[in-house]
């Protein structure tokens, strides 16, 4: 889980904070019951006992984390709320500067607003946080087994595309 979640962090950053995601989740259906994990989620990985060991670890760390920053029940870790920071600051400065980039960002807007629109005044985040929600949202579907709408799935893939570009320019940077 560890070198998945690090590989993905080196590669593309938005597929990494998606799958952080997932890992808070995982943590919180099981209450942060570390021994619960071990016993449902890790024991079930095809890896040596030596990796389900570093795994197991791996999953207390970041318990650990959760319930230190108080967000056992909801929200994100502050290490990657930082990083959804850093990606709004490479999205501002690309909208400046980069003009496939901007048309790129054009198509994703309208999903953007919609959310905005749909939360009810609910506070959304920024503009990137609201495209990782999306997609992530769409990854939950699926994994519930819920139907997807043709309006989600073309959101998601706006909101893909952007994520894809500001992943690049994250790596490059």
């Amino acid at each position: 889980m560890k070198s998945v979640a690090e590989n993905k962090k080196s590669q593309n950053i938005a597929e990494y904070l998606i799958y952080m995601y997932q890992m808070e989740d995982l943590i919180r259906s099981y209450q942060g019951d570390i021994k619960e994990i071990d016993k449902y989620v890790v024991s079930k990985y095809p890896v040596s006992d030596e990796e389900k060991i570093d795994i197991s670890v791996w999953f207390g760390e970041l318990i650990a984390q959760m319930k230190s920053e108080g967000i056992l029940e909801k929200g994100h870790l502050s290490q990657l709320n930082k990083l959804v920071e850093e990606l709004a600051q490479i999205h501002w400065k690309l909208l400046k500067i980069d003009r496939s980039y901007f048309e790129i960002y054009n198509k994703a807007k309208p999903h953007i607003l919609e959310a905005i629109v749909q939360a009810e005044g609910k506070d959304l985040g920024n503009e990137i946080q609201i495209c990782l929600n999306g997609v992530y949202g769409l990854l939950l579907c699926r994994l519930l087994g819920n139907k997807v709408s043709d309006k989600q799935l073309q959101s998601t893939e706006a909101f893909g595309e952007v994520l894809s570009l500001l992943s690049l320019s994250f790596k490059e940077a």
